[in-house]
């Protein structure tokens, strides 16, 4: 079908006609018109459906139609500025707006508000205007479109920008940092957008395509995540921005709106909706009632939330083993050691508050054995295996306070995906209650703070030493999770200490090799193999943690640029293993692994320097002597090199890294060192 009308296909307008005619059902309009482009002729009576306004009174046959409001002249210059820009002759402009004064004075009058310039009106009645459809009509769908799909309050500092605020957090942490810490607000960049469903920074066949997509889908939220997808992917103007002022900052993110065309709007609606599918669905109902509809009192501040609030019962949903879709977590369980002991998720992953202030070496190491362990889940496909970090307090104000240091630590990390789960472990315990022993693991009746909440008092569970750290695991703590999650129980023991050897104990070698095909016997070349399996102790011996200072002499390279280069035949996401187990900074996925023609480069991001990385390691590909993998771990690859003779097998060095897929990396590897010797 051509924009405005032209019909491709005879049947599937016959069934619109009918549509429209006969059922008035928003639900099968959306089936219908789903990828497809609406008529001009019909837009009119789809948009009244989806706003459910036909058959509805003439609302304006009530009123006296007096002129008479103190803002009345601001009113008039207002509609006739707006109707300047609907591209009509003159005498058109001046009835259209007289016809928007009467629509707005109305609608202020009956709802006594005062009017504002900056409350959008006149913008969002513009596209309205341009149906041509009875007055009463178009007030219908203006009141329509107010009541149901703008949020209350879009002024500065309100409700709907700490709201977009949290979304953007939620994806983008360090673009969100950024934009704070230049005090760039979203209601400096997004007010107009969000007021005006786009009208205000939109050209009108865009706003009409817009708008057709936006009424069919009905979810009064969608308007945050279209704005949520234009400054996220304008993060790198962004970030090219840095030295700018923060005017010019505000200028060029004003200006995106205006980029898009009639023929993006499609895609760009995919992609918002894909971000919202990508979003806990928690905070719909935890803030409808406050943005849109009836106001009402709720207690769930979106102001005072640090992240995105998710319900318990959404968490056990999502995490359901039969779960395919939408958001999956990692629950990150923050209760003291006693508490945690006698009762938890079996899938949660415990991480004590209080080791932030009484031991922070070892929450940062505690830290590094989170990532690790989520990342090795999502690997196996785990239940307990998801991208989204859900941090869980007791539901105890006095000492969720220090989930909520938790919980900054983790996004001044610039960690993805952060949400907390309201009531915390009270409310996990409610909504489980007919079934605890099933819920919950390591349940203790005589010990649980909910069941026995006399037990002990909150200054005793929070600030004593575990007694209860030494007990086993529950069946249902299975896997890396669990066995991680016991070795961190205890607060008296060093975590450090625990997680070092864990991951000792986890890399013990087999004898396999890295490929899954590949015969160990077979030779790679005609002297001796060049890839097997050894048991070697002193491997961490081989890597250590390069000092500050090392940092400072190595070479800083753009990495975009670098894995762009021709000469790249390979990349691959890792993280470099360091002495003892110790994961390299940034945690996961900080470092790069690069073939090239002859040489295997390593990049290690820069935490202080986005976008970019040093060269940490450089290798010619004849010295990779061994490639070793480790069957409890197979994602954790050593290399091994020596100076590149045949003869002379001598381990000169050894480094190790966590690769995700390593099966496919190894074989990339191999295959381009075969070719190296083969020349």
């Amino acid at each position: 079908m051509a924009e405005g009308g032209g019909i491709e296909d005879d049947g599937w307008h016959t069934d619109l006609i009918l549509a429209l005619s006969k059922q008035k059902d928003p639900e099968r309009l959306r089936e219908l018109c789903r990828g497809r482009k609406i008529p001009a002729e019909n837009r009119a009576d789809i948009w009244k459906v989806c706003l459910n306004v036909v058959g509805k009174p003439d609302a304006l046959s009530t009123w006296d139609g007096m002129l008479d409001l103190n803002e009345q002249d601001m009113i008039r210059d207002d509609c006739k500025r707006q109707a300047g820009k609907l591209h009509l002759s003159d005498d058109d402009i001046d009835e259209v707006a007289r016809e928007m004064e009467s629509i707005i004075t109305f609608y202020c009058k009956s709802r006594n508000e005062k009017y504002r310039t900056t409350s959008g009106l006149t913008e969002l009645l513009a596209p309205l205007m341009m149906l041509e459809i009875p007055t009463s009509d178009v007030y219908n769908c203006f009141y329509a479109l107010l009541y149901k799909f703008i949020p209350r309050d879009c002024v500065r500092d309100g409700k709907p920008f700490h709201l977009f605020r949290l979304l953007l957090q939620y994806h983008d942490p360090e673009l969100c940092s950024f934009l704070d810490s230049r005090k760039l607000s979203p209601d400096s960049y997004c007010q107009t957008w969000i007021r005006s469903l786009m009208v205000a920074v939109c050209e009108d066949d865009v706003i009409r395509a817009l708008w057709d997509v936006y009424l069919l889908e009905s979810d009064p939220f969608l308007i945050f995540f279209l704005s949520l997808v234009m400054i996220v992917n304008a993060r790198d103007q962004v970030f090219e921005l840095k030295s700018a002022s923060k005017a010019d900052i505000l200028e060029m993110i004003a200006s995106i709106p205006g980029q898009l065309e009639a023929d993006d709007i499609e895609d760009f609606c995919s992609l918002a909706q894909y971000y919202a599918t990508r979003t806990p669905q928690s905070f719909r109902k935890d803030y409808y009632s406050q943005l849109f509809g009836v106001k009402t009192i709720n207690s769930n501040s979106i102001s005072q939330a640090l992240c995105l609030p998710v319900s318990v019962s959404e968490l056990l949903g999502a995490n359901q083993s039969n779960h395919k879709d939408g958001v999956r977590f990692f629950v990150v369980d923050c209760r003291p050691a006693e508490q945690y002991n006698s009762g938890h998720l079996p899938t949660a992953f415990h991480l004590d508050a209080n080791l932030m202030l009484q031991a922070p070496s070892e929450f940062a190491t505690a830290a590094k054995a989170l990532f690790a362990t989520q990342k090795q889940s999502l690997a196996a496909g785990s239940v307990a295996g998801g991208e989204h970090l859900c941090f869980m307090g007791s539901g105890r104000e006095e000492e969720d306070q220090y989930v909520h240091m938790v919980i900054a630590n983790f996004l001044q990390r610039k960690a993805k995906y952060v949400s907390l789960a309201r009531g915390g472990y009270q409310t996990l315990h409610e909504t489980l209650s007919d079934d605890l022993s099933t819920g919950l693991a390591d349940h203790s009746l005589q010990r649980c703070i909910v069941c026995t909440p006399e037990a002990y008092s909150e200054d005793e569970s929070y600030h004593e030493l575990s007694r209860g750290g030494d007990q086993s695991p529950s069946d249902g703590r299975t896997g890396l999770v669990g066995m991680l999650s016991s070795k961190l129980m205890s607060k008296g023991a060093n975590v450090k200490e625990k997680i070092g050897h864990f991951i000792a104990e986890s890399s013990q070698p087999v004898e396999r090799h890295v490929s899954s095909t590949d015969k160990q016997s077979k030779l790679y070349r005609n002297v001796q193999p060049v890839f097997s399996i050894d048991d070697d102790d002193d491997e961490g011996d081989a890597c250590s943690v390069s000092s500050s200072e090392d940092e400072n002499r190595k070479e800083s390279v753009n990495l975009e640029t670098w894995l762009k280069r021709k000469d790249v035949f390979a990349s691959f996401e890792c993280n470099e293993v360091l002495s003892r187990g110790h994961l390299a900074p940034r945690l996961f996925f900080s470092s790069y692994i690069l073939i090239m023609e002859v040489h295997m480069y390593v990049l290690r991001e820069i935490s202080k320097r986005p976008g970019w990385a040093h060269i940490q390691h450089r290798h010619h590909l004849a010295d990779i002597l061994k490639i070793t993998s480790k069957r409890k771990h197979p994602e954790l690859i050593t290399f091994k090199y020596g100076a590149g003779n045949l003869e002379d097998s001598a381990i000169k060095s050894a480094e190790r890294y966590l690769i995700p897929n390593s099966q496919k990396a190894t074989k990339k590897i191999k295959e381009r060192i075969l070719k190296v010797i083969g020349e």
